[in-house]
């Protein structure tokens, strides 16, 4: 498994751009991607679980990778998430 605490420091947070940017990277892996946010878990392949999660600014998140691709899969992710812009 894959697992990684990451901020999001996007100023506007996983809101419609970024969440769908987000969404259609994680749809091209096999594994399952969570993203942890408090006590909520997300699919991160699904665009309407990640803008109905509210992660705004500043939320510290878990990423949580699970299957064959899991490493190509979080190193991807982390990176779109460390870089997102506003």
């Amino acid at each position: 498994m894959y697992e990684i605490k990451l901020v999001v420091n996007n100023k506007t947070g996983l809101h419609a751009r970024p969440a769908s940017d987000l969404a259609a990277l994680c749809t091209g892996y096999e594994s399952d991607i969570q993203i942890v946010c408090g006590n909520e878990k997300i699919n991160a392949k699904s665009i309407i679980s990640i803008l109905t999660a509210g992660i705004y600014s500043g939320s510290e998140i878990v990423l949580r990778i699970e299957g064959k691709d899991e490493q190509e899969a979080g190193d991807a992710v982390s990176n779109l998430i460390r870089n997102l812009k506003d």
